[in-house]
């Protein structure tokens, strides 16, 4: 009679089951899923497996970086911005330039002048929406020195002074300033995107948009509008430093949520940019 120790790999394997009897124990077949345990014991395993693969996926997610994360979030925003702009606007633009030409540049004063009175309309809903501040860290950005509206008026009133007729606000501004204030609400994060890029957009590209304007129709005049009482690196360096404070305790998906409004708040602006040309 074979033993235990004789029985090859394939009898032991085999689909037919193989007895073994003996003078001290019962007759009993021989198979891969003889204990029940067994079936418990790889279903546990499994289970096991399974919990670590998550886990590990949920830590490796964790420690995904994303662009400009390390220097604050104020970084990740100038990053989302920046790659809207096409590749011959900036180095870090990801679109494609328009294959249809834009409008040869001739600015207007009267097309000036409705881009102001539609900037001033935005930049008094912002300054309104922050000082009544519905929610707690809208406060934060209050007399921060990036306050447009007054010195709008002024230019306004120096135009009037000239004979120019100053005209009511337009779609793209009454749109825009609209949007903004709905937005405010009900959705912090959103509204600081647009906050962030009306104010930054204006004392970057914004400057250089006026200087060439006032070149062209203004015989040279610097307006109050491109002026800021301090160091405007160190005004506008003053508010990365709230943003990203604010941002602390913000929710990976509330970041996100801000960074995806950024394209809306190119689409409002541009479109009060275009008024120059009109």
């Amino acid at each position: 009679m074979a033993s235990i120790h004789s029985i090859s790999q394939s009898q032991l394997f085999s689909k037919k089951p193989q007895f073994i009897s003996t003078q001290k124990t019962s007759i009993f077949p021989i198979t891969t899923s003889f204990n029940p345990s067994n079936r418990f014991v790889l279903k546990s395993k499994k289970m096991v497996m399974a919990a670590a693969g998550t886990t590990a996926a949920a830590e490796e997610k964790s420690k995904k970086r994303y662009p400009g994360e390390g220097k604050g979030f104020v970084e990740e925003m100038r990053f989302v911005a920046m790659k809207l702009h096409t590749k011959d606007q900036s180095k870090e633009g990801e679109k494609e330039a328009q294959e249809k030409p834009l409008p040869k540049w001739e600015p207007t004063i009267d097309g000036y002048l409705k881009f102001l009175v539609d900037s001033k309309l935005v930049y008094d809903t912002l300054e309104k929406i922050v000082d009544k501040a519905d929610f707690p860290e809208y406060a934060e950005f209050r007399n921060t020195g990036l306050e447009r509206a007054e010195s709008l008026e002024k230019d306004l009133a120096w135009f009037k002074e000239q004979g120019h007729s100053i005209p009511e606000p337009s779609s793209p501004g009454l749109n825009y300033s609209a949007y903004v204030e709905e937005l405010s609400k009900k959705d912090p994060q959103a509204f600081i995107c647009h906050f962030y890029n009306t104010y930054f957009a204006h004392s970057a590209g914004g400057r250089m948009i006026g200087k060439k304007v006032a070149k062209e129709v203004l015989n040279g005049k610097e307006l109050e509008f491109y002026k800021w009482d301090g160091d405007l690196s160190q005004l506008l360096q003053n508010v990365r430093d709230k943003l990203n404070v604010v941002a602390e305790n913000w929710t990976r998906e509330e970041k996100n949520h801000c960074l995806e409004e950024t394209e809306k708040s190119f689409k409002f602006s541009g479109e009060i940019l275009r008024l120059i040309l009109s």
